[in-house]
Parts: C-alpha cells; structure tokens; sequence
C-alpha cells in the first residue's frame, strides 16, 4: 500500500486541516508514492528506536520531528541526526498532533482513562461535570495516569467541574471555566496564575497523558490489513 493511500486514511480519521497554525503535522519525512509493508507507531521518535526499525517502514507520531523551520541540516545535531539515520534507512513519517488531539486523544483520556462523560468541549478542552473532594479526585487521576508524584494546586476542597487538556496546555488557562485544570507542563508561573483566579491545578504530565496515542490510532489502522506495531515509547524524564 501507498503512503498517500495511508495518509488520505489519516486525513479522513483526523482532518490534518484541524491542526493548530504553529503545528507541523502532516507527512514530514518520505514521499506518497512509496509502497510500505509496515508501520510503526510512537509518541515521539528517538535514535534507539530508529535503529531498531526496518527499513522502508512508516513511522506515525505524535510530536513532530520537524517542529520549526529548519534553516541547515547539520548531521551532529537534534533533529537532523535522526533524519539522516531514516533517509539512510528509508524510513517516512507522518505526524498526528494538535489535529489528534482535538479528535481523539482528549476524548480517549476522559471516557477510557478516568472513566468520565464529556459534558462540553471547547477546542482542545473537553469539560466534566463531577461533585468530589479534591484529595480524593487527585489520588484517583494519579492513579489512572500511572504517576506516582505530581505537581497541583489546590484553591477549594469540592470539586464541581474539571477542564481537562492532554499535552501541555497552561496557555489556554485564561479561558478555562471550571474549578480545577488537568493538564502537562504546568510551571511556576501558571501556578501563581492559577492561584490568583482560584482555579485548581493538577498536572498530568506530557508523556503520560498522551501516552494513549499508539493505542488508539492502532485501532482504526487495522482495517488497512498492513502489520501495525506499537512501539516501546520511552518518557525522556526519569523521576526519583
């Protein structure tokens, strides 16, 4: 099967149209007239798992390799150390990120992860309708990510509504309407913010709550009849 076959699959699944304007989804590495056998799909790409592909594989991720324009390729640093090893090896790529995200990772993380019904969605922020007490809403959401530490704010002990964003999505906290916040990447500053508009943090972490992405795009893949590998995705942090 083709590439482009593949990617109008893709296009059709998830709108690559509905990205944001600063992402770089798409196909980013490879051409749609190449016949592949296998895909593999991953969080993000890494050398060790570039060098245990197969050649002429298609790799589909979440993050894109290319994020911003790329003014040189110089072999001796990130990302164009990882692309010389695929075109060596020819392997392609398409990315799915802000676009998957809006259509289905944010809709996986409610109803499949915590277990909840979307009442409302707004863009990348999909909204729960909950009557807990925080310390036990917090345990529950670390327990269902996997984390065994985290950071949060806590501004009011019951919880009524939750806004939830998968990724890092502390830019969009302005226009959240809940009283607690479940995102990755929250920093210093966004939990001064935070504090002073009364909203409640808890962060879910980057990787761990797009760590879903493999698993669902693996489902809709099998239709194609091709061999569909989800690969060993690694968090670049380590955490004592």
């Amino acid at each position: 099967m083709t590439i482009e076959k593949i990617y109008k699959f893709l296009d059709e699944l998830s709108p690559f149209e509905l990205q944001e304007s600063w992402d770089n989804s798409g196909l980013l590495v490879g051409e749609l007239s190449q016949e592949i056998n296998k895909i593999v799909l991953s969080i993000d790409v890494d050398e060790e798992l570039i060098d245990s592909l197969d050649n002429d594989t298609l790799l589909i991720t979440h993050h894109p390799i290319i994020f911003t324009g790329l003014k040189q390729l110089e072999f001796n640093k990130y990302p164009a150390n990882l692309i010389q090893k695929m075109i060596r090896k020819n392997i392609s790529n398409i990315a799915m990120h802000t676009n998957f995200d809006i259509t289905h990772l944010n809709d996986f993380v409610v109803t499949e992860v915590l277990g909840y019904k979307i009442e409302k969605k707004d863009g990348f922020i999909a909204y729960i309708d909950i009557d807990e007490n925080f310390d036990i809403f917090l345990k529950k959401t670390m327990k269902d990510f996997g984390l065994k530490h985290t950071k949060y704010v806590k501004c009011s002990e019951r919880l009524k509504r939750v806004a939830i964003t998968t990724g890092s999505g502390c830019s969009l906290m302005k226009i959240i309407d809940a009283d607690c916040f479940l995102t990755g990447d929250i920093k210093y500053h966004d939990a001064m913010e935070a504090k002073s508009i009364n909203l409640s943090l808890i962060d879910i972490g980057h990787y761990e709550s797009e760590q879903f992405f493999a698993k669902i795009l693996q489902r809709h893949l099998k239709i194609l009849g091709l061999e569909v590998i989800i690969a060993t995705s690694k968090n670049p942090f380590t955490y004592n």
